[in-house]
């Protein structure tokens, strides 16, 4: 038995972490952007259950949906997500071209792993 293994100290686990190095405003786009794609994710959810319901309460012939009225209103919803989104890169984008670049590519990276 090895008794020269040592445990790694919490310097060690923070300088191992790759996001940690980088610039501030590749972190706050990779901030940004993992927060969109999780809210995108939590919204397409809500939305999905809750047609659900409807689809549901429409076969027990409690309600009556109105199809292009849905059609309508998801469309509106996608429309304000694509423009919140078309927001926040404009803001990422506007730190300056050495902070916005790489706040753009930490965007693109947290939609990625997001």
């Amino acid at each position: 038995m090895d008794n020269n293994i040592t445990a790694p100290t919490s310097s060690d686990l923070f300088t191992d972490l790759p996001y940690l190095q980088l610039g501030g405003g590749f972190v706050i786009g990779l901030a940004v952007g993992y927060a969109l794609k999780k809210s995108f994710k939590i919204l397409i959810l809500l939305l999905g259950l809750t047609l659900i319901g409807l689809f549901t309460l429409e076969h027990y012939h409690l309600i009556t949906i109105n199809d292009s009225g849905i059609e309508e209103t998801v469309s509106a919803g996608t429309d304000t997500f694509k423009n919140i989104a078309l927001f926040l890169k404009e803001r990422l984008v506007s730190a300056g071209f050495a902070g916005g670049g790489s706040a753009v590519g930490g965007l693109l990276v947290g939609l990625k792993i997001g």
